[in-house]
């Protein structure tokens, strides 16, 4: 890649989920992406902020945009689509002249917000491609047979993430073939595991959060890949109340794609995050390591 990307590391990055942030900044740095933080980031309002008022929530993502394009960035990406979402619906919120007066006011700066912005996942995507990435991996991931799950923001709403097939997408699908896994049919791939309602409707996370380890294990998967950090807090973090309240026990280990992609291009475990989950990913090592060990000897 030639010019360097404004990166924005959302708050989830720093903290339940600074395993994303480890695996997503070592594998850029391997594959020459260079990611450059916006300067003082803040939260950008996430899911609750447009609850509360439809300005504020917008003022917060435009505050970290103007951050970026104060250092002349043109590019910026963020691993959460949960982050994406905030900042592009402030981009084009920002559009109607109104609308962009009110968050002006609270931000006591222009809201002049023409960064592009993609998530990390179509960063690599369209910026390196399948083929770059594939002669980049080190360690294939043969022997792996993963079920890509990309919830419910990655692809929605259609016209405003503009990423893939809305239903269908098939981006980690198309990664993990190219990097020598198997890509497991998987029906649920968009349903949503019911994000931020794990205090408000428990139940209801968990009757979701279930479903869709259900159909992974179905499929046959040894191993369910994400691309957000809520997604995984609900399916990794809550293994044990998903089986207390459905009686479905699931051992089956949910990684980022980036740890995976990471584990291809011959990084660390300990670079990847891959000792801070719940549910541990060593069913995924012994797999790889027999695969590379039986290669290496032949």
């Amino acid at each position: 890649m030639s010019a360097a990307l404004a990166y924005y590391p959302g708050c989830s990055q720093t903290a339940s989920a600074r395993e994303y942030d480890l695996s997503t900044r070592a594998c850029c740095q391997t594959l020459g992406v260079e990611l450059n933080d916006v300067p003082d980031w803040t939260c950008c309002g996430s899911t609750p902020a447009h609850a509360t008022d439809h300005a504020l929530a917008a003022a917060l993502a435009a505050r970290n945009l103007a951050q970026a394009m104060d250092t002349g960035a043109s590019n910026l990406a963020t691993p959460c689509p949960s982050c994406l979402l905030a900042l592009r619906t402030a981009q084009s919120r920002c559009e109607n002249e109104g609308f962009k007066g009110r968050v002006e006011v609270l931000l006591g700066r222009p809201a002049t917000l023409s960064i592009r912005t993609r998530s990390i996942l179509q960063v690599l995507m369209e910026d390196l491609g399948l083929e770059a990435l594939a002669e980049k991996a080190v360690r294939p991931l043969k022997g792996l047979r993963v079920a890509s799950y990309y919830g419910c923001l990655m692809t929605r709403p259609v016209g405003l993430m503009a990423f893939e097939d809305p239903d269908n997408p098939t981006a980690m699908d198309r990664l993990f073939l190219a990097l020598g896994a198997e890509a497991a049919p998987f029906a649920l791939k968009t349903e949503c595991c019911g994000a931020a309602l794990g205090v408000p409707r428990k139940e209801a996370v968990l009757e979701l959060s279930g479903r869709i380890l259900a159909a992974a294990e179905e499929s046959g998967a040894n191993v369910l890949a994400v691309a957000c950090p809520l997604c995984q807090m609900n399916l990794d973090l809550r293994r044990e109340q998903i089986e207390g309240y459905t009686g479905q026990r699931s051992t089956l280990p949910v990684l980022y794609f980036t740890q995976l992609l990471g584990l291809a291009l011959g990084l660390p475990e300990e670079a990847l995050g891959l000792g801070l989950h719940n549910v541990g990913t060593r069913p995924v090592l012994d797999i790889l390591r027999r695969t590379w060990a039986s290669e290496d000897v032949g």
